[in-house]
């Protein structure tokens, strides 16, 4: 056989000529054939009127070569889309938990491998997209799609507790007909594999041991090398830290953002955070830039630390509450000032600068009552609150109601002595016209006093007191014929102290309360002279039954020894009845009465409620309500002596403003006396008790 010629190389099939005159040698034509035709100028602008034939033979002899089937990957698991049913999971026997009907969570069998299944559980349940957009109408490409957004969380969720190797394999199934599980939703599992949980190598913490409480403060960062991983657990720790440098005497200090240096091939990583104490401090000067308004040695005076007491940045922000709680401001800035620099051990000095914005000083300001048995009560008042600087107001008030009218005028000086120390001196002219007496009143009363406010609930509060009186008082008609006036003019030092180790001042759900009130009086009237003692202890507590229930009850016992019912003034005396009383019943309208069924009132009272707190799930739980049982009796005697005791019974809802709970109560006597009615309505803010 011949041997094959080799084929022509491109050289070879170019002429030497139409290399030397390309253009020459194209107009030529081919070798051996016809002239070329002529090259035709054509107008670039002109449409082409005819498009030239491509005839191009498909080769018959033409064959493609067969593609390779690619070999199956055993390491990804599928469920098909349409028809899979039960897909195999990755672990066999594994704690299942349910976080909703359509997604489910796999965790290794022992608990060891991974022990905080319930809190990663319920963490990604409240981050899972799955959970989010959970609907009945779910199909199973809609899951698959939100499956990659969960899966993404979920591996972000195990380095935070410090599995950096762990594997989550995702699995989409529908529900087939003639399966036991037929009419189900279609279901996502994830199946978590954890891998070895990683810990903490080097720890570095910058510059701290250059602070004088360095070990203290290394203390308060309670991580160490060999510690597991967590990153919840840096962000706590940098947290204690920054507390303690802020409690130790570092108003300057700075923390860094923490580093995380991870090393597969050791299982660790390496941490750092940057910190910087930049020295100790003492506190120096309080400086208003007010000084007239709310002086600097006003600040002083309210702050908890003395000047020379080591900074205290809890102390800082206390201050700036106690200037928020004075309702002058509108807004407050404290900011820490050197003054004087840390040599060596010795701490250096700041200064606090406050920047005070004015509020609106004077307000105008409004309430409405009812009570059955009480009528209906307005009361509205102006008050200028910084009148006489620093923190003295003045107050004038006015009541129209249907038994009583009031106008007086109370002048206040807040913070004066001390934080939260209140002097006040009010005079007030009052008429009452109730069922159990009438009273023209004249008052001058003088308190100084320590009470919880709603910014600062103390759990021991107190007041004292000077009252002066002048009542020209009747009681109720005898027969239809009005009883004639008595003038009484009464002196009183009264006193006060209570515990409360409740959690709420408007709405305590837990803790009791027990206060104590104590009168010395002497009281003169017709050329009598009586010496007396009016004394109460009133008691409650608060129990959470449950997450939505509470439990709350309250005592009342109280006695004026010392001289007879009739040399005491009417308005004086011990009642009973109403809406902070024993609910059911008229105001004053339980104790004993005079033969026209009027109260005439006791020297001694006992009472006792007890009411459920139950909260609904009207308004996104702002609603509650309040079924109750109240109790009460007054004697005429100092020792009750349980002749008559009153119940009552109701129930009431309790809308909570943000502010307070409103309550409206109804509520009727179980065993009324002559002339109470079968109805009474309480309306007020806040709870009975």
């Amino acid at each position: 056989m011949a041997a094959q010629q080799a084929e022509p190389s491109l050289e070879d099939l170019i002429p030497d000529s139409a290399v030397e005159n390309p253009v020459e040698w194209a107009q030529q034509g081919e070798p051996g054939g016809q002239p070329a035709e002529p090259v035709v100028e054509v107008d670039p602008s002109s449409p082409l009127a005819d498009l030239p034939a491509i005839d191009v033979p498909w080769p018959d002899d033409l064959e493609l070569p067969q593609l390779a089937p690619l070999e199956p990957d055993d390491s990804i698991q599928f469920a098909d889309m349409e028809d899979a049913t039960n897909p195999r999971p990755a672990l066999v026997d594994a704690d299942v938990v349910r976080v909703t009907d359509e997604l489910v969570l796999a965790f290794p069998p022992d608990d060891a491998a991974f022990p905080q299944q319930v809190e990663f559980a319920e963490r990604f349940g409240n981050l899972s997209t799955i959970a989010e957009l959970d609907t009945d109408d779910d199909n199973v490409a809609q899951l698959a799609a939100r499956a990659k957004a969960d899966q993404a969380l979920l591996d972000t969720m195990m380095r935070v507790y410090g599995y950096y190797d762990a594997q989550v394999v995702r699995s989409v199934a529908s529900i087939q007909p003639g399966d036991d599980n037929a009419g189900s939703r279609p279901e996502v599992r994830f199946d978590i594999i954890p891998g070895a949980r990683y810990r903490f190598g080097a720890i570095e913490l910058g510059e701290l041991n250059t602070a004088v409480d360095a070990a203290a403060l290394r203390r308060a960062f309670e991580i160490q090398p060999g510690d597991f991983m967590s990153s919840d657990k840096i962000v706590e720790e940098q947290f204690n830290l920054d507390t303690a440098l802020g409690e130790f005497g570092y108003p300057f200090a700075a923390i860094d953002a923490p580093e995380l240096l991870v090393d597969h091939a050791r299982t660790e990583g390496d941490l750092t955070l940057a910190v910087r104490p930049n020295g100790k401090y003492v506190f120096g000067a309080v400086n208003s830039n007010l000084p007239r308004f709310l002086s600097g040695q006003h600040l002083s005076s309210i702050a908890r630390f003395d000047a020379g007491d080591v900074y205290q940045r809890s102390l800082e922000l206390d201050l700036r509450r106690a200037i928020v709680s004075t309702g002058l401001v509108s807004s407050v800035t404290v900011t820490p000032r050197e003054v004087a620099a840390p040599v060596g051990d010795q701490p250096g000095t700041v200064a606090l600068d406050v920047e005070l914005t004015r509020a609106k000083l004077r307000t105008i300001a409004g309430a409405l009552g009812y009570g059955t048995g009480e009528g209906f009560r307005a009361e509205a008042s102006w008050e200028h609150r910084n009148l006489f600087p620093p923190e003295g107001s003045l107050r004038v008030r006015g009541i129209a109601g249907t038994q009583e009218q009031l106008l007086g005028v109370t002048f206040r000086k807040n913070n004066f002595g001390g934080r939260d120390k209140v002097l006040t001196v009010d005079a007030f002219a009052s008429t009452i016209d109730s069922d159990a007496f009438d009273a023209n009143t004249v008052s001058l009363i003088g308190t100084y006093e320590r009470r919880s406010t709603l910014l600062f609930q103390k759990p021991l509060s107190w007041s004292v007191g000077l009252e002066a009186v002048a009542t020209d008082e009747r009681p109720a008609p005898l027969g239809g014929v009005v009883q004639p006036r008595q003038t009484f003019f009464v002196g009183a030092i009264p006193l006060f102290a209570e515990l409360d180790t409740t959690d709420n001042l408007l709405d305590p759900k837990k803790g009791f309360r027990a206060g104590l009130r104590l009168s010395p009086e002497v009281s003169r009237s017709r050329g009598t002279e009586s010496f007396y003692l009016r004394g109460q202890f009133d008691g409650s507590t608060y129990l959470r039954a449950s997450e939505k229930i509470v439990v709350a009850g309250r005592v009342r016992f109280a006695a004026i020894p010392g001289t007879e019912l009739d040399n005491i003034a009417p308005s004086r005396r011990l009642y009973s009845g109403g809406g902070g009383s024993v609910r059911g019943y008229g105001y004053q309208r339980i104790g004993p009465r005079d033969i026209n069924g009027n109260p005439t009132g006791g020297r001694s009272l006992v009472e006792g409620a007890i009411e459920a707190r139950v909260q609904t799930g009207f308004f996104d739980g702002a609603l509650s309500v309040v079924p109750f049982l109240d109790a009460g009796t007054v004697s005429r005697s100092v020792t009750p002596d349980f002749d008559t005791v009153r119940f009552g019974a109701g129930i009431g809802v309790r809308y909570n403003t943000g502010f307070g709970p409103l309550r409206f109560d109804i509520a009727t006597p179980i065993n009324p006396g002559p002339g109470d009615s079968r109805i009474a309505v309480y309306v007020s803010l806040g709870q009975a008790f």
